[in-house]
């Protein structure tokens, strides 16, 4: 595995982002792993979050696009960390923000977005923390193509969980057909069982037999 994996999933596991047990998607699905950005909270953390998804940008996208499109809530913030790390790391400068606001603003300058606006011929990255059905994307595609007559290259995850969306593919895979679209994770689950099965990180073993098992389990239902 190429250390920056490794190196990611355990900055998860810091920041209790990364966590194992009995959980509930926004899909509904039970399961015993779950990602949640919103625990990245300090400006260390959230400074080295850009990075990481700054160097996946670069190696899977590079830089010559326009905006970054973060879905509300989570994407704001990792859209102004990454778009600042893109500038800080590549010299992409001209890279902006935009987000949605989950209620249209009626004053001010007003609209459903905030940041950069997306004009006609503009090229637009959406980034998410986790995709497991799909369902951000669905409702933020249709609004990004509403504004103007722009491109969406892509759709960029930190950890692709490697389920099944609303058919056998994977929820990256029926994105990318559906939108024909780019996908890419920093990770995936594959790599982060095989950077924590049976192996100790700061003292404790996060996936030993028996959470393996239920990881097993899970994949058995809802895996590609």
């Amino acid at each position: 595995m190429e250390q920056y994996k490794e190196d990611f999933i355990h900055f998860m596991i810091d920041c209790e982002v990364l966590r194992f047990g009995d959980f509930v998607t926004k899909s509904g699905r039970n399961t015993p792993f779950f990602v949640n950005t919103g625990f990245y909270r300090t400006g260390a953390q959230l400074k080295k979050l850009g990075e990481f998804y700054a160097a996946a940008i670069k190696a899977h996208f590079g830089t010559e696009f326009d905006i970054l499109f973060g879905p509300a809530y989570k994407g704001i913030p990792l859209s102004v960390a990454t778009s600042i790390a893109l500038s800080t790391a590549f010299g992409a400068d001209d890279v902006s923000y935009c987000a949605d606001r989950k209620e249209a603003k009626d004053h001010g300058e007003g609209g459903k977005l905030l940041g950069a606006p997306i004009k006609d011929g503009d090229k637009v990255l959406i980034i998410e923390d986790v995709t497991t059905a799909g369902t951000s994307i669905r409702e933020n595609y249709p609004l990004i193509k509403a504004q103007a007559d722009c491109e969406v290259i892509g759709l960029v995850v930190s950890v692709d969980r490697q389920e099944r969306g609303t058919g056998t593919k994977s929820a990256l895979e029926e994105l990318a057909e559906e939108f024909r679209m780019k996908t890419a994770a920093i990770v995936t689950m594959a790599d982060v069982t095989e950077c924590l099965y049976n192996k100790e990180y700061r003292g404790h073993i996060f996936i030993d037999d028996a959470r393996k098992a239920q990881i097993d389990a899970y994949y058995e239902t809802y895996g590609v």
